[in-house]
């Protein structure tokens, strides 16, 4: 390990306590966690080449990171399989250069440039031919799957499926050790039905800088892993059909809300390993539930005895099965979930779970309002989505109009898909059933409309017309170049993705870096003459240098600077990624983690973290998962407000929230359609983000690429002036994703545009020269109405009085 200094020590260290939480157990024998260490036969890719983190913006420039090699041999283990890594390596080595020449071929076949072809572009693992020979007792095989923005999942060997070698080595690991461990080095699901023979399964996940030492601390028992899945792990000829996945132009949600385990359950479609689902090393046992209700508030009380042999935790889950009136509903739906402490064996504790009613309400789109439907909501207690057992119900005795609201989103060509029937819940004899009436929710209150200060509409409205459009875009320095197309177009700090305009009336610039998982920043950078940093190493993600022409590499070697000044170092801290912090159900160790990503901002001047980022898990192929938390809205939301929690501890930090809403696919991402219902939008798609707003006050949101049933969501008025502000009441920064018109002509829908962007209450980022000229001039036209401009401009400056 290289040496740290005293903060990235501590943040390593935090994170390697809470990191075996985020770890699923999905099969155990019993032989593991193992006494000591000793000798081990390391397999798989991902032994070595351990993932810490995703590709593209998900990735993290930390000094280094623990691979699962290293992880072994640092807690004491010897590694006897030397020589199969090594050999590995010069197969990866080879298949790789196979790998870009391909993409460079299908870039000149297509006439497409390869670094839009090659952005997230994942390499499948390849087949191979080295024997198993390692000494010892005790084996693992590490599998390992990257992906990344720009590209999604394949349903092939060496992507979602295994290869025939993986399969084979991974079935004779498991006859020839006494001890063997499959783990998996993964960001999200892999069809697993080929060998699930195996008794020892870990979701290690991808863990950032604490991979490798998590996984020894784990085999060891050193650590407990105590995740549950937060999406739903299926074979491939399980996954859903319903709607499209992965078009070039559009992409039609026709599953309506039944997605993940709701449409599982709903379907009977038994997953390998349903939502939810985790064992550890040790076994719990619950008490009979205790339901009370005030108000509309319901809460259950469960006590939880660890039954076994090991210390652990366990989260308690509570569903509902929402009466299916003029609505249909799924079997059940996620209402709240708590995790116990460290249990000690013969522990117990008295878990509660709290849930309103309110939040269970359907979005009626005939009546364009939130309701619940009169009828016996039966509360279920269970260990995941299919392991419950009802506790109890809830009897509401009239129908409740909720709140009543404007249609926004627009509507699909197609009716949303819906179970022909669905079983009745069936209560125990001796179950409570509370009465519940419609009167009692006369006393919620939803927010006000959110409008900017008089102080920001009367700087704003000071501005000339071209201080006010650069207001409205992020700021730049000459034409957009390669550095604003992969999200490094700070002028302020090195490697940070952009920042908003700055020095206009002395109102500063905020200064912008990637996430999710954890900040990316350059590594080295210096101070050139004129005070401005400058990056020392390439900035383009991992390999994307490979894919450039003789042109663009002469650009970049033109156009990086020359170290003339003392170096200086800025190494951040790989966090785990999205997906695998859900998995812990734990939102005080969401809060953690966002706590150092805090710290770490302010270490290095940055203002807004473009993260967290909560989109729905709607497919498993979705290349950029690994950096959304769930395929359940709840969970989502509740994850992302408690990072938003920890990062806006430290004074004058904020998150942005993205990417709103419904980037669900990479393929064609700039210009993608999803086309959905008002439903769908609404309960499983925006719900999230609402949550997040109203528990944790983000300081941005960042609108997403896609279009939404024909409109791109930054142009999309309904989405930031009326959800955003009217009906969530939320006044911060609205922010469009990293627009770029490099993606060509030759699209069915065009790239978003700054002027109607502006015009619907989003700055405009990265910001360039050729977007502020075309803003200005329907600006001066008379297009792009001022006093929209105005409040646009406005929530910048209100940004920066707040964060200070």
């Amino acid at each position: 390990m290289e040496k740290m200094e005293q903060y990235e020590r501590e943040h390593f260290d935090t994170l390697r306590e809470l990191a075996p939480e985020c770890a699923v157990l999905l099969k155990r024998r019993g032989d593991f966690p193992l006494e000591a260490p000793g000798k081990i036969a390391l397999y798989g890719s991902g032994g070595r080449r351990t993932v810490k983190g995703g590709t593209g913006s998900g990735d993290v420039n930390s000094r280094f990171y623990i691979t699962c090699e290293q992880g072994l041999r640092d807690a004491g283990f010897t590694v006897t399989t030397q020589k199969w890594l090594d050999g590995y390596d010069a197969v990866m080595n080879a298949a790789h250069i196979s790998f870009i020449a391909g993409i460079k071929e299908r870039a000149k076949r297509e006439h497409k440039s390869p670094f839009i072809l090659g952005m997230g572009a994942v390499m499948t693992e390849p087949e191979y031919d080295l024997p198993l020979e390692g000494e010892g007792d005790t084996a693992v095989y590490v599998l390992a799957r990257n992906s990344g923005e720009g590209n999604d999942r394949t349903l092939s060997a060496g992507d979602y499926m295994l290869t025939g070698t993986e399969i084979r080595d991974i079935l004779a690991a498991n006859e020839r050790y006494e001890h063997f461990m499959l783990v998996l080095n993964v960001g999200g699901p892999v069809d697993l039905t080929p060998v699930l023979k195996v008794d020892n399964i870990l979701l290690l996940s991808q863990l950032g800088v604490v991979t490798g030492t998590v996984l020894a601390d784990i085999l060891l028992g050193r650590a407990q892993p105590s995740g549950k899945l937060a999406t739903t792990w299926a074979a491939a000829e399980e996954l859903p059909k319903l709607g499209d996945f992965g078009g070039d132009d559009e992409t039609r949600y026709k599953e309506g809300i039944y997605v993940g385990y709701r449409y599982y359950e709903s379907a009977g479609v038994k997953p390998v390993f349903p939502f939810g689902y985790g064992l550890g090393y040790t076994d719990f046992s619950y008490g009979a539930a205790r339901l009370e209700l005030e108000g509309h508030r319901v809460q259950v009380t469960v006590p939880v005895f660890n039954s076994g042999a090991f210390p652990g935790k366990e989260t308690v889950q509570v569903y509902v099965s929402v009466p299916w009136g003029k609505l249909d509903q799924p079997v059940k739906t996620l209402a709240g979930y708590s995790k116990t402490g460290t249990l000690l064996p013969g522990e117990a504790q008295g878990v509660k779970v709290c849930f309103d009613m309110a939040e269970l309400a359907a979005f009626d789109e005939e009546k364009s309002a939130y309701v619940l439907e009169k009828g016996r909501y039966t509360v279920f207690v269970g260990r995941s989505s299919d392991d419950t057992a009802a506790a109890g119900a809830v009897e509401l005795t009239g129908d409740v109009t909720l709140r009543e609201v404007e249609h926004v989103g627009g509507k699909p060509d197609f009716e949303d898909w819906r179970p022909e029937h669905r079983k009745t819940a069936e209560l125990p004899e001796r179950a409570k059933v509370l009465k519940l009436d419609p009167g009692a929710f006369s006393d919620i209150r939803f927010p006000e409309c959110a409008k900017p200060s008089e102080k920001a509409l009367e700087t704003a409205g000071r501005l000339s017309d071209e201080e006010l459009i650069l207001m409205c875009c992020g700021r730049f320095s000459g034409s957009l170049g390669i550095d604003g197309i992969i999200g490094s177009a700070s002028l302020s700090v090195a490697g940070a993705a952009g920042e908003t305009c700055g020095s206009i009336k002395g109102i500063r610039g905020l200064v912008m870096a990637d996430g999710p998982a954890g900040l990316r920043l350059a590594k080295r950078y210096y101070i050139d003459k004129r005070g401005v940093p400058q990056s020392v190493d390439s900035t383009l993600p991992a390999g994307f240098e490979e894919l450039m022409n003789g042109a663009s590499k002469m650009l970049i070697d033109l156009t990086r600077k020359k170290p003339t000044e003392e170096i200086r170092y800025q190494f951040c801290t790989a966090i785990p990624i999205g997906t695998a912090i859900a998995q812990s159900w734990n939102t005080e160790l969401a809060r953690s983690v966002g706590v150092i990503v805090g710290e770490e901002m302010e270490r290095f001047g940055v203002d807004l973290w473009l993260a967290p980022a909560l989109n729905i898990h709607r497919s498993p192929l979705c290349g950029r998962n690994f950096e959304y938390y769930s395929e359940d809205p709840l969970i989502s939301g509740r994850t992302a407000a408690a990072v938003t929690l920890g990062v806006q501890s430290r004074p004058g930090r904020g998150v942005t929230i993205k990417h709103f809403c419904c980037n669900n696919q990479e393929t064609n991402r700039y210009c993608s359609n999803s086309i959905l219902s008002e439903r769908a939008l609404r309960e499983t798609y925006i719900r999230g983000f609402g949550i997040c707003i109203a528990e944790a006050n983000p300081a941005a949101v960042m609108t997403s690429y896609n279009l939404l049933n024909g409109t791109h969501t930054s142009e999309r008025e309904d989405l930031s002036a009326v959800v955003l502000r009217r009906e969530w009441g939320w006044r911060g920064l609205i922010m469009t994703d990293w627009v770029m018109s490099v993606v060509g002509d030759n699209q069915k829908y065009p790239v978003a545009l700054s002027a109607p962007t502006i015009a619907a209450g989003n700055i405009f980022m990265p910001g360039s020269r050729s977007d502020w000229r075309a803003a200005l001039k329907e600006l001066k036209r008379g297009a792009l109405p001022r006093e929209k401009a105005v409040r646009c401009a406005s929530q910048v400056i209100d940004l920066v009085d707040t964060l200070g």
